[in-house]
């Protein structure tokens, strides 16, 4: 048996064990989250059709006013989960499935599910 050897591994491996379990639907959409060194991203997707419901970052984009979003990583990631839980509210989402991605439940990823519950949204 292949034991994987990175960091990067290892949570794949742990996202394939999560995966199995949760699933996402039209009416309870899934909501993953992906740290990258930077930034921080939360989606809501509908695993039926394969379709994003709805997403959220806190990259400021290159042709607007041209400032980043201020705060720390994790203040930003509360606000992800803010800003996430406000689009779905728009759409009619009102409960959802929490997907860490395979990271552990710490840090950003418990400031976005925070924000998202904040925000209005159950899981």
């Amino acid at each position: 048996m292949n034991r994987p050897k990175s960091k990067s591994e290892h949570r794949a491996r742990r996202h394939i064990r999560i995966r199995s379990r949760v699933n996402g639907a039209a009416e309870k959409p899934r909501l993953i989250v992906f740290r990258s060194l930077r930034f921080t991203y939360a989606q809501l997707i509908d695993d039926a059709s394969g379709k994003t419901l709805a997403a959220a970052h806190d990259m400021s984009s290159p042709k607007a006013s041209g400032s980043k979003k201020k705060g720390t990583k994790l203040e930003r990631a509360a606000e992800v989960g803010k800003e996430l839980a406000e689009k779905a509210t728009k759409a009619g989402i009102k409960t959802c499935v929490f997907d860490r991605n395979g990271y552990k439940y710490h840090g950003r990823v418990k400031a976005v599910a925070d924000g998202a519950r904040e925000g209005g949204l159950t899981f």
